[in-house]
């Protein structure tokens, strides 16, 4: 006899049964002996540790849309931002570190930049550094209540081995924090990423650019936010490391490419003299750490979006990893912080305002002050005018040299009738009075 779905009969009545395969089949036996036989058994969901890869378990459909879906909100929040990005490189300009070649308002016109930013920025950069980081080492304990000789010398060892890890074990602290101080006060904001990197096998305080730092709109603080991303680049090499070391998905990476259009890069690499070499680049991959709230049905659904990290190939749109990012066996499902946002000055939204925000078109008024400071007294030192058109000078195409008197040929008139110099006035003690009051 043919048996429908779910159907319960005796062991010795099925007769026939359909060409299901075998793993599609579940044959329940229940205590009377007779059995519960189901040929379309639901899906299971997939048993995962919780550190696992939740990559591994999903399938491609699920990973194809979930990674487009995010590559669309990363898209959306990076625009979001663009005037601040596009004030930021624009404002990189006024450090002066390049010279520049200036043909207006006359061949050779000055073209130096007034260190007062940079000025600033250096003395906020070695202030903060003495402070943050001292010779003893940058940890200080405070014991909180009573305390006692145990206590005391509990604390002491804490901040030794805090102090030992932080300026012998995790190399990259000290540079990294002195990059930020410096970089910290002209964007307004900066960031640390602490983790354990299972490569190096310990911790590690990464100093994160703000442009390479993205977060939705709607953010106010980094605990609150829905969302934020950070834009990684890694060689072919380190990626595979990751993959072979499990903490990326394997898969067919091709498709790196040139890497996305950065204005401040391009603008740091201009002040470096430096030009990027994209044929020798091209094993480059952008990948994409997206720290978002997510409901992952098809592995657990929890009712409500808890927090994971999504990390994203941008150059082939492919999923390498899905992981849990809360404690495991928190009832809270709170979010795991590994940021930590360094603001200049609060500001009026989530990136905070720096010096090339406060003081950049003070910046640029002293820089014109001075540039005209500068060729006022280049045209007083070397005059120009009109001469007759009767006049000859020998050499006239050639500039005259300070010191030099050079032959004229004059027909039936004076040299002093045949010249007028145009009227240049010396540089100005006005604004000289005024380059020194906005400097001050």
């Amino acid at each position: 006899m043919a048996v429908e779905k779910g159907v319960q009969v005796p062991l010795g009545e099925v007769d026939e049964v359909p060409p299901f395969a075998e793993e599609e089949i579940e044959v329940e036996l229940e205590d009377d002996g007779s059995a519960v036989v189901d040929f379309m058994p639901e899906a299971q969901t997939p048993e995962t540790g919780f550190q696992d890869n939740l990559a591994e378990v999903l399938d491609d459909s699920s990973l194809s849309k979930l990674a487009s879906e995010l590559i669309n909100y990363y898209e959306e929040d990076k625009e979001s931002r663009s005037e601040w990005y596009t004030a930021f490189a624009k404002g990189l300009d006024l450090l002066g570190i390049k010279q520049e070649e200036r043909t207006q308002p006359f061949e050779g016109a000055s073209g130096v930049n007034h260190p007062l930013l940079s000025e600033a920025v250096t003395q906020f950069q070695s202030q903060a550094y003495k402070e943050l980081l001292p010779a003893g080492g940058p940890v200080s304990v405070e014991v909180v209540g009573d305390d006692n000789t145990e206590v005391l010398q509990q604390a002491r060892r804490v901040k030794e081995f805090m102090n030992y890890q932080i300026t012998h074990v995790m190399e990259e602290y000290d540079p990294e924090m002195d990059s930020l101080l410096f970089y910290l006060p002209l964007s307004g904001s900066a960031f640390k990423k602490v983790f354990f990197d299972t490569m190096l096998n310990r911790a590690v305080s990464q100093f994160v650019k703000a442009e390479d730092f993205v977060v939705s709109y709607s953010t106010t603080d980094l605990f609150n936010s829905p969302r934020y991303t950070h834009v990684m680049t890694m060689t072919e090499n380190d990626l595979r490391k990751m993959q072979l070391n499990g903490m990326y998905l394997e898969m067919d990476m091709t498709g790196a490419g040139v890497p996305d259009e950065n204005q401040v890069k391009e603008k740091i690499d201009k002040m470096d003299g430096v030009t990027p070499n994209y044929a020798e680049n091209n094993d480059m991959y952008t990948l994409l750490e997206m720290h978002v709230n997510l409901t992952i049905s098809e592995i657990e659904d929890h009712g409500f979006a808890c927090p994971y990290i999504v990390t994203i190939c941008k150059d082939t749109s492919k999923i390498l990893a899905i992981r849990r990012n809360w404690q495991e066996g928190d009832p809270n499902y709170q979010k795991v912080d590994y940021f930590v946002q360094y603001k200049f000055l609060p500001g009026l939204g989530f990136y905070g305002f720096g010096l090339i925000h406060m003081i950049g078109g003070l910046t640029k008024s002293v820089t014109a002050i001075l540039r005209q400071l500068i060729d006022a007294g280049t045209l007083a030192n070397l005059p120009a005018g009109f001469k007759a058109r009767g006049m000859r000078i020998q050499g006239e195409n050639d500039p005259l040299q300070p010191g030099e008197f050079r032959d004229v040929d004059v027909a039936g008139a004076t040299i002093k009738d045949s010249l007028m110099p145009l009227p240049y006035k010396e540089p100005s003690t006005v604004l000289a009075q005024l380059l020194g009051v906005l400097v001050d």
